[in-house]
């Protein structure tokens, strides 16, 4: 697939302004397919198939791995998504220029930053200009003012779009130039590392702040007192429960088990569970 400089976001890149749009506007669909497994998993790989397209172009074997990639579990602010986008955009075409590359790193970059693009996008765009937006708007709204709906939708959407646009004019230029600058100096392998241990650490901190499951059985009952037995293991390890209920999970994914069969299951065992008065 060739293409002119000219028509490209960088002398450096294959990647073509006509591309960036694509991703641009699809950025505007994140949210439309939506699940709870994957989340946004969806709608970002469908982000991703201009670049994907221009970079692997007719290497069906890598052009399968990278979709398989973003795929994976995807949780950001649709506003500023865009720069996620654009920096594992940047590090795709490395991996289609540079065979060396560890394409690992691609998955490891995006774990680690989406949590906390999501923490600043979400306090940003939905705590804090919503409020505003809001309050603007119903203000206006309650004379019989048509600026109350047009002051509402502009405060929301002017600043969201400009966002999208240059977070992912942002995420490739910088993401080009830093791969081409750093690629040889070994520099790579350390941010990988260091990218890894941080979307693990993301993962655990997420199991032990989301995932609930204890055990209320009391032991010691005397006179209808006792102390249940999620105290003592609290006391031992804490969030040592959840940590077992999601080793399970992960086992039983290993063994290629439907994520339907184990949310059944998940489900009738709670529900037995607190019945008998066992869990909680």
């Amino acid at each position: 697939m060739t293409t002119n400089s000219k028509n490209t976001i960088s002398p450096e890149s294959k990647i073509t302004k006509r591309d960036f749009w694509k991703v641009f506007t699809r950025s505007c669909t994140l949210d439309s397919a939506w699940n709870y497994e994957r989340q946004q998993h969806l709608m970002y790989c469908y982000m991703m198939i201009p670049v994907l397209k221009r970079v692997y172009g007719d290497d069906k074997e890598k052009m399968a791995a990278a979709l398989q990639r973003h795929m994976e579990f995807m949780a950001c602010t649709p506003h500023i998504v865009t720069l996620l986008c654009g920096i594992t955009g940047a590090m795709e075409e490395e991996n289609a220029k540079n065979p060396n590359f560890d394409a690992t790193s691609i998955s490891a970059v995006r774990t680690s930053l989406m949590g906390p693009m999501a923490g600043v996008g979400d306090s940003f765009f939905w705590g804090t200009l919503l409020t505003i937006a809001v309050g603007i708007g119903v203000s206006f709204a309650k004379e019989g003012s048509i600026l109350g709906p047009i002051l509402f939708l502009a405060i929301i959407n002017v600043p969201g779009f400009a966002a999208r646009f240059y977070c992912l004019k942002a995420g490739f230029g910088y993401g080009v130039r830093f791969f081409s600058d750093m690629s040889a100096t070994g520099v790579i392998e350390k941010i990988t590392k260091a990218v890894s241990i941080v979307g693990l650490m993301a993962i655990g901190a997420m199991v032990a702040t989301q995932v609930s499951f204890s055990i209320t059985y009391k032991i010691g009952v005397v006179s209808g007192a006792g102390e249940p037995i999620q105290n003592y293991i609290d006391q031992i390890m804490p969030a040592f429960m959840p940590l077992v209920l999601f080793g399970v999970m992960y086992w039983l994914l290993g063994k290629n088990i439907k994520t339907t069969w184990i949310l059944v299951a998940v489900i009738i065992i709670s529900c037995l569970g607190v019945f008998l008065g066992i869990l909680g």
